[in-house]
């Protein structure tokens, strides 16, 4: 019985003491504070973990300094102290990057003016980072030659932080977090709804993959459902303080524009931010910020004309980019949190990505709105006090619930690398070497990765072509890491289908071995079912080609 099954078994047999709806960032952050302070805890997702907004982020964890124009300084204060407690939490991880910001004729603020909003950011980052600078359009092209400075009148550096990995991972390593601390999650789980009966919440859930129906009962009920916490709540009959609008934003995957391992920062033709990020060996550009009405989104030409024409007048590039450069792409919505009196009429550019914590105390029902990657422990904290307020007892509430392991387990993990000399085994075109990058993905759990790689050296061979991926990361991947769809290993597990072309992907002999290694009989129905959803999937004919 797989680990999937072991938890969709336990789910209609315990009554818990919270059930989570959604396994994004809240809901993960939510679901490992309340297991790791000694709750008794189930997580449930429609689709895979992370399977909605929380991978389709700028892969940025960042202050919001674009809030300080609109005066929400109490908020730029609390991201940018999130921030930094991330930074030092997942050192591993979440890494200060700096930001590189160009100013064109004609732009309503001056360089000089932003720069000082650098410092003024910084301060309220504690001076945690590393110091802004104001650059001339000379020094500008030196750094970043590909940078096109002909209308620049200047810009400035600054630092806020990214995810070194995929944020989709980075969610899915809080839900590894709760499975240890003796929560029980289970994607492919959808809620069709729940009733207040006796004092107990009644879930009616359905597991997706073979169509079966069963109950979920627990004391309180947390929907972080993501852009459809409305949805929901309409399911439950459940009246909230708060509602969401939706602002789309996508991203396109291109290959490497620069090496400079910084973010280039712009602001597009209609004012708004625009990024080029790197992706290990490949260039993440974007984003848009496009209202939508209902939270399916999905990317269109008008989408990529877009980026693509604000880049090109940007970068000056050997061959402007086109279509046929485009790896891949990633589009989402951003849930804004609003009060619900409000309307949907708001303007939605100025609105934040705060979140809030909707709580019915009457009936014991928790909304989580907005949010982003940035504030998770505080949802996490904050989700385990409303918890308290509604009586449910945590045994351990002072428990440290996040962070990597400490130093000396890692120091001791890098010594027994050395040791082995694993990183001699780093293939040619990876971006770090393994011991690191082992560490990074796995933390303690890679101690068990270097006895079996030390037992068969077989077992640290790179497996899928053009990836960093090796046979031991897939085995443990089929043992711990829940994946039930190929693309839940090759999207939110890894980000290899972000990197790596499709036709590559489907003429890879390494991943018809994967395969085999993830579902072992069933691995060629898996591979034909991913393809054939991808080929199903509408997309603008650009991608299509």
């Amino acid at each position: 019985m797989t680990l999937r099954e072991q938890n969709v078994s336990q789910l209609a047999s315990t009554t818990f003491d919270a059930l989570v709806i959604g396994g994004g960032i809240n809901g993960a952050a939510s679901a490992a504070a309340l297991a790791g302070k000694g709750a008794r805890v189930a997580l449930i997702d429609r689709g895979d973990f992370a399977g909605s907004t929380s991978m389709h982020s700028s892969n940025l964890v960042w202050g919001g300094i674009k809030y300080m124009e609109s005066n929400d300084f109490g908020l730029v204060r609390k991201l940018c102290k999130s921030r930094n407690h991330l930074i030092k939490s997942y050192p591993s991880t979440v890494q200060e990057i700096r930001f590189l910001t160009t100013i064109t004729k004609g732009f309503r603020h001056s360089p000089r003016y932003l720069w000082a909003g650098t410092w003024l950011y910084w301060l309220m980052g504690n001076g945690f980072t590393k110091r802004p600078r104001l650059l001339a359009p000379k020094h500008i092209k030196h750094e970043e030659p590909i940078i096109n400075i002909d209308r620049s009148i200047g810009g400035f550096e600054y630092s806020d932080a990214y995810l070194h990995d995929n944020d989709a991972r980075f969610v899915f390593n809080f839900i590894r977090h709760a499975l240890d601390f003796g929560a029980t999650a289970a994607n492919y789980v959808e809620s069709l709804g729940a009733q207040r009966k006796d004092g107990v919440w009644v879930t009616k859930a359905r597991n997706t993959m073979d169509g079966s129906t069963f109950e979920i009962r627990a004391k309180v009920l947390i929907n972080a459902a993501g852009p459809w916490v409305d949805h929901h709540n309409e399911l439950t009959g459940e009246q909230t303080s708060h509602q969401h609008l939706y602002s789309k934003g996508i991203h396109l995957i291109v290959p490497q524009l620069t090496d400079s391992k910084r973010v280039l920062a712009f602001f597009a033709d209609d004012g708004r931010l625009f990024f080029v990020i790197p992706m290990g060996n490949r260039t993440c550009i974007g984003t848009t910020d496009t209202h939508m009405d209902h939270p399916d989104a999905v990317v269109t030409q008008e989408d990529i004309d877009f980026v693509l024409d604000n880049i090109n007048k940007r970068l000056t590039l050997d061959k402007p980019l086109t279509p046929s450069d485009i790896i891949s792409t990633r589009c989402g919505v951003r849930p804004l949190a609003v009060e619900s009196d409000q309307g949907s009429d708001r303007d939605f550019l100025q609105l934040s990505r705060k979140h809030v914590i909707d709580t019915n105390i009457d009936n014991a029902h928790i909304s989580i709105f907005g949010g982003k990657l940035t504030d998770c422990l505080n949802v996490g904290d904050e989700i385990s006090d409303a918890l308290l307020a509604l009586g449910i007892t945590l045994p351990k509430p002072d428990f440290h619930w996040y962070g990597e392991p400490a130093l000396p387990i890692k120091q001791q993990f890098m010594a027994q690398a050395k040791r082995m000399d694993l990183d001699s085994m780093t293939a040619p075109t990876s971006s770090e070497p393994l011991s690191i990058r082992l560490w990074r993905r796995y933390a303690d759990k890679a101690f068990a990765m270097l006895e079996q790689i030390e037992k068969d050296p077989s077992q640290g061979a790179l497996l899928i072509e053009g990836t960093e991926y090796i046979r031991v990361e897939l085995e443990h991947a089929r043992d711990h890491e829940m994946i039930t769809e190929l693309e839940d290993f090759l999207r939110r597990r890894s980000k290899i289908s972000l990197v790596v072309d499709q036709e590559q992907l489907r003429h890879s002999e390494g991943l018809k071995q994967a395969c085999r290694v993830l579902f072992g009989e069933q691995a060629e129905q898996r591979l034909a079912t991913y393809f054939d959803n991808r080929v199903n999937t509408a997309q603008p004919e650009a991608l299509q080609a």
